[in-house]
């Protein structure tokens, strides 16, 4: 783990990405955002808002036009130690065993070991994946595959966590579960989280602060911090704060015009 102070984290300034010159091509827009150490943080908007572009700037997989980006304390050049990332969609390889699967990223760094195959055999079944380790992927449902995918993210112990829109291709109870999985992962270990999704009771759920952007070009409209009792369980949702929270998001993207005002 590295040493280095809460504030140092992540830290966005200015952020500018346009792909091509055109100004109908500016997909982010004057981003500024500091993530502090062991924050958990989701980025909510509509489609099209540059959600992920901004999470792929932030991980070093995307060149930016303008500003900075800086993670633990250092500009971004391409992805840097101590990050792991977990898509939308698993990226397991159906030809590998799920624990081989889990062992990729390491592999390819030449850094394989027999303690790191025991730390993956005991990363799957902390994920209730015990057992699986042998199977391929096409045996698995889309949560199991999913737990997979951040068993391979969590492998290396990173310091920070992103995590874009993992959940939004599962149906509504698998992802409820592993909305309390993510969060009692959370709880453990404290890790930097930035969490990308669409879902305003997901973000609501899982975080410390919700950042809303608005699209054409992507810009923070908002950061709401969540004061909500942790740790968190489904029960909460039906609360009359976290509807509070709900409520309030819902009426800024109608104000934007992303809902219909009835």
């Amino acid at each position: 783990m590295l040493d280095i102070t809460k504030d140092d984290y992540i830290r966005v300034t200015n952020l500018d990405k346009r792909y091509g010159h055109a100004d109908e091509a500016l997909v982010l827009e004057g981003i500024n955002l500091d993530v502090r150490k062991g924050e958990f943080v989701s980025i909510l908007g509509p489609s099209g808002c540059g959600k992920s572009t901004l999470l792929k700037c932030i991980a070093g997989l995307e060149d930016i036009s303008g500003g900075h980006v800086d993670t633990f304390g250092r500009p971004v050049a391409g992805p840097p130690e101590g990050l792991g990332m977990v898509f939308q969609r698993d990226m397991l390889l159906d030809w590998r065993t799920i624990l081989d699967n889990v062992l990729f990223t390491v592999e390819l760094k030449g850094k394989v070991s027999s303690e790191m195959r025991a730390r993956a055999k005991a990363q799957l079944a902390r994920f209730g994946l015990g057992g699986y380790e042998d199977k391929r992927p096409w045996e698995l449902s889309g949560g199991m595959r999913q737990r997979a995918s951040i068993c391979r993210a969590l492998l290396t112990d990173p310091d920070i966590l992103l995590m874009d829109e993992p959940f939004g291709a599962l149906d509504a109870m698998t992802r409820d579960d592993l909305n309390v999985e993510v969060a009692r992962i959370w709880q453990e270990t404290k890790k930097t989280v930035i969490f990308i999704t669409h879902s305003i009771s997901e973000a609501v759920f899982l975080s410390d602060r919700v950042v809303i952007l608005d699209r054409h070009p992507g810009r923070i409209v908002e950061i709401l911090d969540i004061d909500l009792p942790r740790p968190r369980e489904l029960p909460l949702r039906e609360t009359p704060e976290f509807g509070r929270y709900s409520s309030h998001i819902r009426q800024v993207f109608t104000k934007l015009g992303v809902f219909k005002d009835a």
